[in-house]
């Protein structure tokens, strides 16, 4: 199976970077410290204009977890619909009931929306939140979602290998997995030697100083006075490994 890295954007700028280090799909998002919410349109417009990028783009609405009101729901799918009408190559989600459990409902009704475009449907790392996982992938593989983004139900994918290698394993042959979180250039290697997956997700960060971001009265910090921007070589240092 063909190898594939995959640079979790949160800018423009992100997503150039991702194609300067040879990167061929990313996930466009905003507000990566949140867990990536919805980008902007000008964000995915620019990307598209000015790349050949395949580009997956995140409908999330909000921070915290994934289970969603009416109005959180119907602001996911008015974006689902202006970002494929806008060149996305793919929508990435994830609902969830109060339980842990997938929301069958939402689901369908963004799955109506992805596949209405023939467009690429992601599970995102909601997935790693359920407390069923067997019963999540069998409703995902039977609702016809094409791939699942997660960490193994760890904070971090080296932390998860096992449950990775489980579920490609058992259900790799009826859907994507792509694994991410905390994978990088040191440790990929091992990473897919161990689960036997050909497809990672990565944010090849570094980290910019802003001189802005702090005065002596006002704090705008996530990272003391820095903020996170993907690093074209290391992208192009993943891509080297994994693709080979």
């Amino acid at each position: 199976m063909e190898k594939i890295v995959e640079i979790c954007c949160g800018s423009y700028y992100d997503a150039l970077q991702a194609q300067y280090g040879g990167a061929r799909r990313i996930e466009l998002n905003s507000a990566l410290h949140m867990g990536g919410l919805t980008p902007s349109l000008a964000t995915l417009l620019k990307v598209k204009e000015n790349t050949d990028l395949e580009v997956i783009c995140m409908v999330r609405p909000r921070g915290a977890g994934f289970y969603y009101c009416d109005e959180d729901f119907e602001i996911m799918k008015l974006d689902a619909e202006i970002l494929l009408d806008n060149g996305a190559d793919g929508i990435a989600f994830g609902c969830l009931n109060e339980e842990g459990e997938i929301n069958i409902t939402q689901t369908r009704e963004m799955l109506k929306i992805i596949k209405s475009y023939d467009k690429t449907a992601v599970f995102h790392r909601a997935i790693d939140c359920v407390y069923d996982i067997d019963e999540a992938m069998n409703i995902l593989i039977t609702m016809g979602v094409d791939r699942v983004l997660t960490s193994g139900l760890q904070s971090q994918a080296p932390r998860g290998k096992e449950m990775i290698k489980y579920l490609y394993d058992a259900y790799g042959n009826n859907i994507e997995i792509l694994a991410g979180s905390g994978i990088n250039v040191n440790n990929v290697e091992q990473f897919l030697e161990y689960t036997g997956i050909s497809q990672v997700h990565s944010s090849c960060k570094r980290w910019i100083t802003d001189p802005t971001t702090i005065n002596d009265k006002v704090s705008f910090s996530y990272n003391d006075d820095k903020y996170d921007a993907v690093d074209y070589e290391l992208v192009e240092m993943l891509v080297d490994i994994v693709e080979k």
